[in-house]
């Protein structure tokens, strides 16, 4: 259980979460997370980042649990660990491809909406069920994928996309089947690795500076809302419900 790093070839470092039963990370899991993430990246033979996951799903947002059993000290280290992981896989020196199965909820849209490339498997699902589970917050993740009005349907009504639809979007490369995915996020990472380290570098560093929203600002906007929700009490009464079959 935890965050562990492997090498699978030259080039290539695959970071891979598990925290079962669901991959809901803990406080410790999201900066352990971003650790993983950035040492990876930082290593000068490390070309290509995979982040990838055990287990039924990718991610499923943070630990509600401990949020109930903790109150507002976990709900500001889960905002701080999320946007140290979100901001991890972003300015990750190298290329990050995500391999994403099953559902990526929440805090995960949070994580492929900053990789770099997607490849999903075919029983992939994508949301912000955040209305529900009293937070707010990856918006800014979710509108990298999907186009505005789309985002702001699939926010307010929690409900989820799937991968097929996302690729028609045009934001996950490829859809595979469950049992090769972690074989095309390899393929593809191996493919990046190829290229020279210190441009693909460069590139990085160049692409991020073009992108015409700042996601670490938007995303520390949010999460403004989130505290918001959580000090007037609407957030404790909705989490109070999420798991109930009366909510």
């Amino acid at each position: 259980m935890g965050v562990s790093t492997s090498c699978p070839e030259k080039g290539i470092a695959v970071v891979t979460v598990g925290f079962p039963p669901v991959n809901a990370l803990p406080v410790a899991g999201w900066f352990d997370l971003a650790d993983a993430v950035r040492s990876a990246g930082r290593a000068p033979e490390t070309r290509c980042v995979v982040l990838a996951a055990e287990g039924r799903g990718f991610n499923a947002g943070v630990d509600i649990k401990e949020i109930q059993a903790e109150g507002g000290s976990a709900l500001i280290g889960a905002n701080r660990g999320c946007f140290e992981a979100f901001s991890a896989v972003y300015e990750c020196e190298v290329p990050v491809v995500a391999a994403v199965q099953g559902f990526c909820l929440g805090g995960g849209i949070g994580l492929v909406g900053n990789a770099d490339v997607i490849v999903a498997s075919e029983d992939a699902v994508f949301g912000l069920p955040e209305l529900d589970r009293g937070a707010l917050g990856a918006a800014t993740h979710l509108a990298r994928l999907v186009p505005p009005h789309l985002m702001r349907a699939l926010y307010y009504t929690s409900r989820t996309a799937t991968a097929a639809e996302l690729h028609a979007h045009g934001s996950v490369w490829r859809v595979v089947p469950r049992d090769g995915l972690r074989t095309a996020a390899v393929e593809l990472a191996r493919e990046i690795a190829a290229k020279d380290g210190e441009l693909l570098r460069l590139a990085k560093a160049a692409i991020n500076g073009i992108d015409p929203v700042d996601v670490r600002r938007s995303y520390r906007f949010e999460q403004g809302f989130t505290f918001e929700a959580h000090v007037s009490g609407v957030a404790g009464r909705v989490r109070d419900r999420f798991g109930k079959e009366d909510a």
